[in-house]
C-alpha cells in the first residue's frame, strides 16, 4: 500500500487526481465496467491493492471504506449488443469516458488505456491496479460492482451460474451455453461455436 501511495504522491502537482480501471473485457456475458475513484491525499486504507489479489469478502469489505471515503466516484458500463456493436476495446474505452465524466478531477491515472480523450492529463500505466494507490481503488470498486450485478442476473438466469464464474467461460458456463443456449446478457461475438441451441433455449428454461 505504501508503495502504491508513493506512486500516486508523484502526480499530485498536477491537482486533483483520479485513477480509472475496468473490470470484464474477457467474460463471454454482462457488462464491461469501469471506475474512476478520487481519493482524499492523507487516505491510506489497508487493502487498497489489485483487486485480483484479495479475497472476494476483503473487496466487500474494502470497497464499503472507498466509497466511504472517496472525494468522487464515477461508474461506466457497456452492455452486450454495444460489446458486439464496436468490439471490446472500444467499449472499455467508452466505459472509462462515462465514468470519468463523472469526477472533476485534473489528471487521471488509467489502467493501460491510452487517449481516451478526456478532460485533463491522461497518464496510461502498464499494470496499473499493482502500481498506484488511485488505480487499485478503482479497480475495486468496478469489480465490487460487476460482481454485484453479476448475482442479480444469476438470480435472473440461474442456468448459467453467474453468481459463481461472473459470466467467465468456465467449464460450468460453457456447458450450459451449449446446453441452453444464450440470453440476453450473453455477448454473441464472444460465444461463437460454444452455442448449439437459439436463445430461446434459454427463455424457455426461466417459464
Amino acid at each position: 500500500m505504501r508503495e502504491l501511495l508513493s506512486f500516486d504522491a508523484k502526480w499530485r502537482d498536477l491537482g486533483l487526481v483520479a485513477g480509472i480501471d475496468e473490470v470484464g473485457r474477457g467474460p463471454l456475458a454482462g457488462d464491461v465496467v469501469t471506475a474512476c475513484v478520487v481519493m482524499p491525499p492523507e487516505s491510506a486504507l489497508l487493502w487498497v491493492d489489485d483487486s485480483k489479489k484479495l479475497s472476494e469478502a476483503r473487496r466487500e469489505a474494502v470497497y464499503e471504506e472507498i466509497m466511504a471515503s472517496a472525494l468522487y466516484v464515477g461508474i461506466g458500463r457497456v452492455g452486450p449488443e454495444e460489446i458486439d456493436r464496436i468490439n471490446i476495446l472500444e467499449a472499455t474505452r467508452a466505459a472509462m469516458r462515462q465514468a470519468a465524466a463523472q469526477v472533476p478531477a485534473d489528471a487521471f491515472l488509467v489502467d493501460a488505456v491510452r487517449e481516451l480523450g478526456l478532460k485533463g492529463k491522461e497518464i496510461a500505466i502498464i499494470k496499473g491496479d499493482a502500481t498506484s494507490y488511485a488505480i487499485a481503488a478503482a479497480s475495486i470498486v468496478a469489480k465490487v460492482t460487476r460482481d454485484r450485478e453479476m448475482r442479480a442476473l444469476d438470480a435472473l438466469y440461474p442456468q448459467y451460474g453467474f453468481a459463481r464464474n461472473k459470466g467467465y467461460g468456465t467449464a460450468e458456463h460453457i456447458a450450459a451455453l451449449k446446453k441452453y443456449g444464450p440470453c440476453p446478457c450473453h455477448r454473441r461475438s464472444f460465444i461463437g461455436h460454444f452455442t448449439e441451441k437459439g436463445s430461446a433455449a434459454a427463455h424457455e428454461s426461466n417459464l
